[in-house]
């Protein structure tokens, strides 16, 4: 075999542009799939780390769009915490928070933002970093102190000069005034369900003795034990919740960790269907190698002849053309796969992502090619393998 492997390189030198056009199908091939799968991977890697850590153990509820009607019958007070407590598993804490329309106002200067009711330890929850300052303590959600949180877009709209620590600024919430006194600035987030940079958070306990005594929360936030029990905990939210009111659909139930994993099949479906098309050209590229094998064949015609004039065997000459192929199609794959890296480099540069190569795509990719190569290779090693010594010897 290794003797065959040596001559069908050295016909390969004799016929360079022959040899050319059969690899060029099979780079294209190889590459094309190698450049479809890395870049799906990059992105979903782009996705998660856009993300960063922060959510993926959150869950959070609020009511469905569709049954608002039928929502009311699900309050979200601590009564309804309690239940959730009691009857689901796997979860760590349960945060009851309140949403408001928010104009925060210092100066001259003013801005609208959200304005969120929180309990002490909800920020740190998402895994949130202060720039400067302090979070709120128990004892200000219990005591409903006047202290405000700012996202860092609020904060540089208000304090341009980036000393908002300690100073009074006013916000307005249904026409009505409130004084806050400034403990922290965020740090810039990105990704995740809640986006803080245009938020701003008070004590939920201010929230129900100044503004709306007794509330309702606006949405419920659980944070599990692992954040890879979040779908199943989620799933087992929806079903008891369902299952207690009668009513499908009743709560809209928001999870990263199950976004994401959505977001994988999805990008995993549209990665294989379009490795898949791709693919398609290194088949393209088997019929061509099938098809000069062929020709090729049929000029050594005389060389077959002599071979088997000489002793060999059909099953020699049949060997001999299927290393031929497939090593063409070994070393297509081989150029494939560095011609899909390089452009997958240059691509992920130019978008900015991680990169994030697939090399079992690399590897299988490679390995199908020499599979092409044996696959379409049969026909023209089996038609060199039956040619009659006589004949071959006399074509011209």
């Amino acid at each position: 075999m290794f003797e065959d492997f040596i001559n069908a390189l050295q016909n390969f030198k004799q016929n360079k542009t022959r040899t050319f056009l059969s690899l060029l199908g099979v780079i294209i091939g190889v590459a094309s799939v190698i450049l479809i799968t890395t870049l799906g991977q990059s992105a979903t890697e782009n996705v998660k780390k856009s993300f960063g850590s922060s959510g993926l153990d959150i869950i959070k509820i609020s009511s469905g769009f569709m049954n608002r009607r039928s929502a009311s019958r699900i309050q979200f007070n601590e009564s309804f915490r309690t239940e959730l407590w009691e009857n689901i598993e796997n979860i760590k804490k349960i945060h009851l928070i309140n949403n408001l329309s928010a104009t925060l106002v210092y100066g001259d200067l003013s801005v609208n933002g959200s304005g969120v009711a929180i309990e002490h330890d909800y920020l740190q929850m998402y895994n949130f970093e202060l720039e400067y300052g302090n979070f709120f303590s128990v004892t200000d959600n219990i005591s409903g102190s006047q202290k405000i949180i700012l996202g860092s877009e609020v904060a540089q709209a208000l304090f341009p000069e980036g000393n908002a620590l300690g100073k009074k600024i006013i916000l307005i919430s249904s026409n009505i005034r409130f004084g806050f006194e400034v403990v922290g600035v965020l740090k810039e987030q990105s990704g995740g369900m809640e986006n803080p940079s245009t938020s701003v958070y008070i004590p939920r306990g201010f929230y129900s003795k100044k503004i709306q005594p007794n509330p309702i929360a606006s949405s419920i936030v659980c944070q599990v034990t692992d954040q890879k029990l979040s779908t199943k905990v989620a799933e087992n939210i929806k079903s008891y919740v369902e299952e207690k009111s009668g009513v499908e659909n009743i709560l809209n139930i928001m999870s990263m960790a199950t976004f994401l994993e959505q977001y994988d099949q999805i990008m995993g479906t549209m990665t294989l269907l379009l490795s898949g098309v791709a693919a398609i050209s290194l088949l393209v590229g088997g019929v061509g190698i099938m098809n000069i094998m062929i020709v090729t064949v049929t000029e050594r015609k005389k060389e077959i002849g002599i071979r088997k004039a000489l002793g060999a065997s059909p099953r020699a000459i049949k060997l001999q053309f299927l290393v031929e192929s497939a090593t063409i199609t070994l070393f297509g794959g081989f150029l494939g796969v560095i011609v899909g890296i390089a452009l997958s480099g240059i691509v992920v540069f130019a978008m900015n992502w991680e990169f994030a190569i697939q090399w079992g795509a690399c590897l299988l990719s490679f390995f199908f090619s020499a599979f092409v190569g044996v696959f379409f290779g049969l026909n023209p090693a089996s038609r060199a393998a039956k040619l009659d010594p006589v004949a071959a010897l006399s074509a011209e």
